[in-house]
């Protein structure tokens, strides 16, 4: 996809404080805390971050607006969309190529948000125009609906650090490697069964459950891993294709093993191998 074309992916930041669009092709990437950063891993166009600041002034994303006005005699007052932007520029030499970010300094309210575009100097920025266009700072109406986005860095995070820790548990319990194949999910059970980790041990359960949910997106085609965003609970699932079948499987566990119920993974495996192909016969 090239900068100008906008087929777009939602984003809702972690706390659900604002929303924006972004081009289908590009991903979230890790970046330093608070600061959110999208670009094409595959036709490189520039780099876009996002930050977001709130406090308790109700106007204190006009009071940061004005602050960078006054603060630096390059910016200056412009409109993008319906966001009136303190906006600069600022070009830097990196390993031999000179580089422009054009930084925007925006918000509402008492949320203040900061967004930079990194691009070769002299290349075109109209598609960050368009990403500001669209961010939309939430309010407690939004907080009513479920959404489902493409999965965030915060939970691609969290379902590696699960991977590892059952890794690295069934190693040691039953010198066994875990590769995510369908045949790990009875090294899974037998972990489950041995008893050594305790039915309020939440963190745990729910790491094994996200670790069968590798299972699930490697040996099921089309299963791939969101974000599910409802009110203030934000989790990672399976959705198979476009489809309203959503798996949270961190969940399936832990609410069979907090309410006592036996958990046989094997028979949750084929329930939901048969769920997938009542959606493919629809």
């Amino acid at each position: 996809m090239h900068c100008n074309e906008m087929m777009t992916s939602k984003y809702i930041s972690p706390g659900g404080w604002f929303s924006l669009e972004y081009p289908v092709a590009w991903s979230e990437f890790e970046d330093s805390e608070g600061t959110f950063l999208f670009y094409n891993p595959n036709e490189w166009c520039g780099n876009f971050r996002i930050s977001a600041y709130r406090d308790i002034a109700k106007d204190y994303a006009k009071q940061c607006v004005d602050y960078e006005l006054n603060r630096n005699k390059e910016s200056k007052r412009v409109k993008v969309g319906e966001w009136e932007c303190a906006y600069c520029s600022e070009t830097f030499i990196e390993k031999g190529t000179w580089y422009t970010s054009h930084i925007w300094i925006t918000g509402q309210g008492n949320t203040s948000i900061e967004c930079s575009f990194t691009v070769i100097k002299g290349e075109e920025y109209s598609i960050a125009e368009e990403m500001i266009r669209s961010i939309h700072i939430r309010t407690n109406k939004d907080f009513t609906k479920q959404e489902i986005i493409p999965v965030r860095v915060m939970e691609i995070s969290e379902i590696n650090d699960a991977f590892e820790w059952t890794s690295t548990t069934i190693k040691k319990t039953l010198t066994k490697d875990f590769t995510s194949q369908e045949s790990d999910i009875e090294r899974i059970q037998k972990v489950m069964d041995l008893g050594t980790i305790k039915s309020d041990q939440r963190i745990a359960w729910e790491r094994l459950g996200l670790a069968f949910g590798t299972i699930l997106e490697n040996e099921i085609d089309g299963m791939n891993w969101v974000t599910v965003i409802e009110g203030r609970k934000e989790y990672a699932a399976l959705q198979f294709k476009h489809s309203s079948l959503l798996i949270d499987p961190a969940n399936l566990l832990w609410e069979k093993i907090k309410s006592h119920q036996s958990c046989n993974l094997s028979h949750e495996f084929e329930q939901i191998k048969n769920k997938v192909e009542q959606v493919l016969n629809q």
